[in-house]
């Protein structure tokens, strides 16, 4: 079976930019699996520091309006990984999964940590490479015309351990019905 994983679509990341495109993308993958029966797990990040846009019980750390109806499943955490101190293995197993699809914020955080710790327990990785986002840009980490999300599907593809696909690839390799 598989799954998908919802990673901190939370207020305080997706106020920070224009994200229509990739919500749209994620909302669109949460139907699917829905539909198929397949489970929908969101992860909700949690910092303890007042300054950080995810700071527990804070408008922030609120998982975006957008997408809160579909959460039926929750899982918090306090590090990138998704996987690390929390119950997410418990669950996976609970629900026979072997293959995680990754969608959320932020790419080359959150996003590629879990995608990582999940192969590293033995699942089939496949990165949603354009319904992932970030709220870093090149200026960020001074590199000048950085595209985060192709380098972090860049490093992810190349190490032919983790499949990396955008919205075309996957509707067409999954035979994913348009939904809307």
């Amino acid at each position: 079976m598989k799954a998908l994983l919802v990673i901190d679509v939370q207020t305080g990341l997706v106020e920070k930019g224009d994200f229509q495109k990739e919500l749209s993308l994620i909302e669109r993958t949460i139907k699917e699996f829905q539909i198929n029966g397949d489970p929908v797990i969101f992860m909700k990040h949690l910092d303890e520091e007042e300054q950080s846009p995810l700071f527990r019980n804070s408008k922030g750390s609120d998982l975006h309006v957008s997408l809160q109806k579909y959460a039926k499943h929750i899982i918090e955490k306090q590090t990138p990984s998704s996987f690390f101190n929390t119950n997410l293995s418990s669950k996976l197993e609970d629900f026979g999964v072997s293959h995680i699809f990754i969608s959320g914020f932020n790419t080359e955080y959150c996003c590629m940590f879990t995608a990582i710790a999940a192969f590293d327990r033995g699942y089939k990785v496949t990165f949603l490479e354009d319904a992932t986002a970030t709220v870093n840009s090149d200026e960020t980490y001074e590199m000048r015309g950085l595209d985060i999300n192709d380098f972090v599907g860049s490093v992810l593809y190349s190490s032919n351990a983790i499949e990396v696909l955008n919205n075309e690839e996957y509707v067409e390799k999954y035979k994913v019905n348009n939904l809307n």
